[in-house]
Order: C-alpha cells, then structure tokens, then sequence
C-alpha cells in the first residue's frame, strides 16, 4: 500500500527522507524495498524476535549467534561453527535454515539455554541476508530512548487523524467520483487547519485527556 504514495511524491520530487508508519506495516521485504527503490528511510515498529528464548527473556536468541553470511556459517556463544546452512521457503518466504551439529549441542554446558530439543542441535532460521540484516537493525534501533522519542512524532499523525474522522467525517465520502471527493478533502484540511490555529492563538488544547474507566470510578469513589 505505501508504493502508490511514494510513487505519487517521487514524480513531484516531494519524497521524504524518513516515513513514519505505524504498527500495521513494518516487514523487512518492506524495509528493503522502499530504501532500495525510492531512498526513503521506514520508521516504524517491527515485530520482535518471536523465539522461545527471546520471549522469555534468557537463554541465547538469535542475536547471540554471529552470522558469517559470506562463509555461510554461524557460530554460536560457545564458539561453535554451524555444520548447515540451506535455502528453504517458510510459508511462501524465502529463508535460510542453519543448522549445528547434534553432538555439540548435547556435549554443550549450556545447552539447556539454547535449545528445548533433547535430540537434535541447536538451529536457526534466517531471512535472505539484506532483509535480515535491515530486520535486525530495526529491532535494535526501536529499543533505544532515541528512536522512541523520534517516533513520538507519530502520536501527531494520529491525532491528526482522529480529528479529521472525528470531525469532518473523512471515512465515507459524501459525493460520488473522484474529483468531488478530492474537494472534500481539501475543504476538510482547510477546517481542519482552522480550528488549530484558533486553538494555537487562544490556547486551547485541542482534545481533552481521556481518563480511563478505573480512573473515573477511583475519582467518583473518591469523591
């Protein structure tokens, strides 16, 4: 859905440099593309590491194990090299399975760590190498206090939004075709820019702070 926008800005020559996205977008194939074909940075949450380990918070994940991609090779907290690395498809993707050697991983002090299986060793699951290595710079970056601080630009775009459904209706046109539905979008922007300047020159808040249930039966009680 975001290549018809960029596609729109780039023949105006208006791209940005960064696009903010909520939750409902983020992959890494999305990640790539729209840098490689457009120049345009996507700042948006990814899903996290989804293994065992990284949910519960200990043992070894996926980042714990150094990636040698032109080798073809992973090698593991402990120093061990991985004996398989072969190109598969999960679900219709395209992946790569790397695999360590049963027998090192059973010899292994920490393996209780590292794998759940009682047989077989320890193995991964990767994305093609740029995905990968986009996906996982993505998820770095996204715990920083930096990134998170950057993307509170996105609590504005929502706002935004909310006040344009809320206000001017903007989820269903009132005409039929497309040059009268584009007019209604720019008389809703223009309202829309109105009641914020009257709200910046007389300093009114633009919504009021929602208080949740429980806060309102805790004032009432107290009350």
């Amino acid at each position: 859905m975001t290549e018809p926008i960029h596609q729109m800005l780039a023949a105006r020559d208006l791209l940005p440099a960064e696009h903010f996205l909520d939750s409902g977008y983020p992959s890494a194939e999305l990640i790539v593309a729209v840098k490689r074909n457009f120049g345009v940075a996507l700042v948006t949450p990814v899903l996290l590491n989804s293994s065992p380990q990284a949910r519960a918070g200990a043992g070894f994940d996926r980042t714990a194990f150094t990636i040698d991609w032109d080798k073809r090779q992973a090698v593991c907290p402990r120093g061990s090299t991985s004996t398989w690395w072969s190109p598969a498809s999960q679900r219709g993707t395209p992946a790569i399975v790397v695999k360590f050697d049963k027998q090192t991983c059973q010899a292994c002090p920490v393996r209780d760590q590292c794998t759940r299986s009682r047989t077989g060793g320890r193995s991964l699951s990767l994305q093609p190498r740029e995905r990968q290595e986009a996906l996982d710079q993505a998820r770095a970056e996204q715990t920083s206090e930096r990134w998170r601080t950057k993307y509170g630009t996105r609590a504005g775009i929502e706002g935004t939004i909310h006040q344009a459904v809320a206000v001017t209706g903007m989820r269903r046109a009132r005409y039929r075709g497309l040059p009268k539905t584009h007019l209604e979008h720019a008389f809703s922007a223009v309202a829309l820019n109105l009641l914020r300047l009257d709200a910046w020159w007389n300093g009114h808040p633009l919504d009021r702070t929602r208080t949740g249930h429980l806060a309102r039966l805790d004032l009432s009680l107290t009350a």
